[in-house]
């Protein structure tokens, strides 16, 4: 990841915000979300410490994402993944520099493939999620 590919700082809080907005907009996720949220304030400044320490090395977040994940591992279906994933392609394609959008979904992807499989382990049957690399933009060396 080049240096251009990263967000600022200050960028992610409002990003998180206006991501999750859309999440409890949402018909499929927002009931999902509005069952496990109680406190949206408390979740946009952890989402947002681990997005800086995802994207910045920021070192902020402490938690453990796949633990938290688990207590809610019965409504995580691939389905609903792959629509989280489409909203944050959308929110971040629409707040970000598009080298940056471009990082933070290939990121979120990577976690979402990783959260899968971690719930994964407990469900019965095949994987549920796979990670795919997006497809190189037409024109950009491969």
């Amino acid at each position: 990841m080049t240096g251009d590919a990263l967000p600022e700082d200050a960028a992610i809080r409002p990003l998180i915000e206006a991501f999750y907005a859309r999440v409890r907009a949402d018909p499929e996720l927002g009931p999902v979300f509005a069952a496990a949220v109680t406190d949206w304030d408390d979740h946009h400044g952890r989402l947002a410490d681990f997005w800086s320490s995802v994207m910045l090395t920021s070192g902020r977040y402490k938690g453990n994402p796949l633990a938290l994940h688990m207590r809610h591992a019965a409504a995580m279906t691939p389905a609903r993944f792959e629509r989280w994933l489409a909203l944050w392609a959308e929110v971040t394609a629409e707040r970000m520099p598009a080298p940056v959008a471009a990082a933070m979904q290939e990121r979120a992807a990577r976690i979402a493939a990783s959260l899968q499989a971690g719930i994964g382990r407990l469900r019965p049957g095949p994987p549920v999620f796979r990670y795919s690399a997006p497809a190189p933009e037409a024109g950009s060396a491969a």
